[in-house]
């Protein structure tokens, strides 16, 4: 992932939780221009620890940020998370069925 496809989801987030430029700076103790300044501009990366705030408050895990496809995360995860609790063998049938098509 590149600056600034960082940067573009970093803004995707924020609008998805329904939060303005001026809310999340509040929220993590910024300033609303550096918010718009890093949405617009694309001339500099949050720290490490500013990232993580963001992310916090945006209600989003590192995981799913970083996720490569971000709009089916939840849904893989559910489907993940059940093939987790199939035995063995029924996890073997479901991938010989996905591998024959």
């Amino acid at each position: 992932m590149d600056k600034q496809e960082l940067i573009f989801k970093i803004g995707t987030i924020r609008r998805n939780a329904g939060l303005s430029a001026r809310a999340l700076s509040l929220k993590i103790d910024m300033t609303e221009s550096y918010i718009n300044r890093l949405e617009s501009q694309k001339d500099f990366l949050p720290s490490m620890e500013v990232f993580f705030r963001i992310l916090d408050e945006c209600k989003v895990s590192a995981e799913e940020f970083f996720y490569h496809s971000p709009e089916t995360y939840k849904e893989d995860m559910e489907i993940l998370r059940i093939f987790k609790k199939l035995p063995l063998e029924k996890r073997q049938a479901l991938i010989n069925l996905f591998n024959d098509n």
